[in-house]
């Protein structure tokens, strides 16, 4: 079984991405109350498709615990029944957690799919969990943070429920984004810690300095990105749906944003050319420059181009990708240390 074990680490990890990927898409989508309630989706295992199956009519059996929307409220059936000719108050009870009671289906699909990938990357670091007890007389390390994954996983998901019943809290979407990083970071610690501890790079102080700087200004640009998307939902609430007015009066956030993303091109490309000037074989800094590159890019598309389809949700995993390759690099110059 200690074969399968890094190999189910990195499955967890392409999952866990797909996650913040099908987060970020519903987020572009605008579909994250497309389920209203948690775990289930308007009380159904699996969704509904038409507005029908969520409308009162006579001789309908409900199960307890499925919703319809009458009057623009959500209710909720109290137990199994069929219904007669005229609508029985006395079946129902109002939905508390919040007053949002629209249909779409295909936010409410958009949602749910997001969803069956939360849940298979819980799987996944279920069984990676799982595994990890063949290491438990010679490593426990591995099985506390393979524990601490599957913990944080949970805790994801209860997250989720807090969005969902919030109607969306801003806040809350940033602390969701947040945990989703510290499990990438788990995850990607994981994986470094069962390779060999022989490497080919070189430790150096201050250039390890600048990777820990380099990638706290990354989470600080992820939070102030999400806090720039929270302005322009609002300015979609608040009946702008025309994308090229969405950052006519953008917030202070969005010129540090953007004014942050030439700190972060400026300090990696300066990482690379030390790397490459000492010949410390952080071969990785490429890829983080393409990132960076690729970032600034989908950014401009954005301001300048309307929000072309998909640049958003495509701007979102570029930065949370950036993040794991900047947090690896910093293992790998952790092991150099000790090499």
């Amino acid at each position: 079984m200690k074969n399968h074990f890094l190999k189910s680490a990195k499955i967890a990890l392409v999952l866990v991405y797909l996650v913040i990927i099908a987060g970020a898409l519903v987020r572009m989508t605008g579909s994250g109350m497309g389920c209203p309630d948690w775990p289930k989706c308007f009380g159904y295992y699996i969704p509904p498709t038409e507005i029908s199956q969520l409308t009162w009519s006579k001789n309908h059996t409900f199960n307890k615990g499925q919703v319809i929307i009458k009057d623009e409220t959500l209710l909720v059936a109290k137990s199994n029944f069929t219904t007669k000719n005229a609508f029985e108050p006395s079946n129902w009870e109002k939905y508390t957690k919040h007053n949002y009671a629209n249909f779409n289906a295909f936010h409410t699909w958009v949602e749910y799919i997001n969803r069956l990938f939360g849940a298979l990357a819980g799987i996944a670091c279920f069984i990676t969990f799982i595994i990890s007890f063949w290491y438990w007389k010679e490593n426990k390390k591995l099985v506390l943070l393979s524990f601490l994954v599957c913990f944080l996983m949970g805790f994801q998901a209860w997250l989720g429920k807090t969005v969902v019943d919030s109607v969306l809290s801003p806040f809350k979407i940033t602390t969701h984004m947040m945990v989703a990083l510290l499990i990438v970071a788990l995850i990607l610690y994981i994986i470094n810690y069962c390779k060999s501890t022989i490497t080919e790079q070189k430790f150096e102080s201050n250039f390890n300095k600048l990777l820990i700087i380099g990638m706290l200004i990354t989470v600080i640009q992820i939070v102030m990105g999400t806090q720039v998307r929270q302005h322009i939902d609002n300015e979609v609430k608040n009946g702008v749906t025309a994308s090229i007015l969405w950052l006519q009066n953008p917030t202070i956030i969005f010129y540090l944003h953007r004014s942050f993303s030439i700190i972060v091109l400026v300090l990696n490309g300066y990482l690379y050319w030390q790397n490459k000037k000492l010949n410390l074989g952080f071969s990785k800094l490429k890829i983080v420059l393409l990132l960076i590159g690729l970032e600034v890019f989908t950014g401009i598309l954005m301001f300048y181009f309307d929000f072309p389809f998909a640049s958003q949700p495509i701007h979102l995993t570029l930065a949370s990708i950036l993040f794991g390759v900047q947090f690896y690099l910093l293992l790998e110059s952790k092991k150099a240390k000790l090499n």
